[in-house]
């Protein structure tokens, strides 16, 4: 008589589909967000472009696009994303780069961030930096963990890593979201047990250049300077700030609705991009405010779980990097419009009209969705096939055959 055992580590009934509410959190965000364009924008979109719906419109087809990457990085197997990961961190690197050279770059107040293809397409490399600095770490925190365990000086790979994704975006004169990339990268080797020691050189040498980078830059001075003391910028820097602040009290409690009194209310220049959040203020009131920072948190709470319980390292260190990445956005974002925070260029995921930054958050979400279901994609776990002593590692949980 022999007998042959087949087992699991989990049985099929632990299939595990994608997190609902995390789903309906970012179609809920997206839709809010369009809803804003909607309302907030037509006034500008008729004065520069004799379009009440430009904005709105343009929105929509870089929705389309973002739909088309939401799905791919939520249906294509997280190990397939991984072996892609080095290719799109030195991807967003050579694309940085390429928005300053005056021919294929396109500057914007000064600042050269967008690569342009005249008539086709306008894109911001430094959005795509984001997302590939999350997977690019998350790949080498997976693959090289046990060699980082035993000595602390390969962490300096990574490092350097992060050093050249933040750089090439400050090589763009983007101080702000540079910063903000590489905090968010330094939080990424926290979570997956590396040594913060690594970076204690690296911040002893930030903090100084990053004072003298302001410093020596007129218009970063500025803003510091209008924040600590607004009323003598009431014209110049200042302007925009003072402005949000006015807006957000106009809308009170309930707001002053949706209808063509919004209109006056909104004097913010180029409101449709970082200062989108004051109109969805003005128009739903401090109901509306408090109802978006609950959906917000419903998404992190959310993706964050998703995060926590993902059985693929990988796949869990790149679902926290998209979901923290998109947090510390609206919550920079939302300081900055409520007064509470300097100036940036940070856009408000979801809101800010801007297909660049759009179509990169649905790709992190669209990954953080492959994050909560890749059990069934996980083709890195080992399955053993054992006669008699050899065991059988299948999804049909534990089954004796006796012949």
């Amino acid at each position: 008589m022999s007998e042959y055992v087949i087992h699991a580590d989990k049985p099929v009934v632990a299939y595990k589909r994608s997190d609902p509410l995390f789903l309906i959190s970012v179609l809920m965000l997206w839709g809010l967000g369009i809803f804003t364009i909607l309302i907030c924008t037509q006034g500008v979109g008729e004065r520069l472009f004799h379009n009440r719906y430009y904005f709105l419109w343009r929105q929509l087809a870089c929705s389309a696009v973002g739909a088309v990457g939401l799905v791919f990085f939520a249906a294509v197997p997280v190990n397939a994303l991984r072996r892609f990961s080095l290719t799109l961190a030195a991807t967003s690197v050579v694309l940085c780069f390429f928005a300053l050279l005056p021919v294929i770059g396109s500057a914007k107040n000064g600042a050269p961030r967008w690569v342009s293809i005249p008539h086709l397409i306008t894109f911001q490399p430094s959005e795509m930096v984001k997302f590939a600095m999350v997977l690019y770490l998350s790949h080498l925190f997976d693959k090289h963990s046990a060699e980082y365990e035993e000595n602390n000086k390969e962490f300096m790979v990574p490092a350097i890593g992060l050093i050249i994704l933040a750089g090439a975006i400050f090589a763009q004169r983007d101080l702000s979201t540079s910063v903000m990339v590489f905090g968010i990268g330094v939080c990424m080797f926290i979570v997956s047990g590396s040594p913060v020691r690594v970076f204690v050189p690296i911040m002893f040498l930030l903090f100084p250049f990053t004072a003298l980078v302001i410093l020596t830059q007129r218009y970063r001075l500025l803003r510091i300077l209008s924040f600590f003391r607004p009323d003598d910028y009431t014209t110049t820097s200042g302007y925009q700030a003072l402005a949000s602040k006015r807006a957000i009290s106009a809308g009170g409690i309930w707001g002053v609705g949706t209808g063509s009194g919004l209109d006056s209310n909104l004097t913010i220049p180029e409101i449709q991009t970082d200062y989108i959040f004051a109109g969805w203020a003005t128009a739903m009131g401090l109901i509306g405010v408090w109802g978006y920072l609950l959906l917000l948190g419903i998404f992190v709470f959310r993706g964050m779980k998703i995060a926590v319980s993902c059985p693929n390292k990988f796949a869990a260190l790149g679902a926290f990097g998209c979901v923290f990445t998109i947090a510390v956005q609206s919550m920079v974002n939302l300081a900055v419009v409520c007064g509470v925070a300097p100036t940036t260029g940070i856009p408000l995921p979801f809101f800010s009209s801007g297909g660049s930054s759009l179509i990169i958050t649905l790709c992190m979400c669209g990954f953080v969705i492959n994050a909560s279901h890749c059990d069934a994609d996980n083709d890195s776990g080992s399955e053993k096939k054992k006669i008699s002593d050899i065991e059988f590692n299948e999804s049909f949980g534990e089954t004796v055959v006796e012949l």
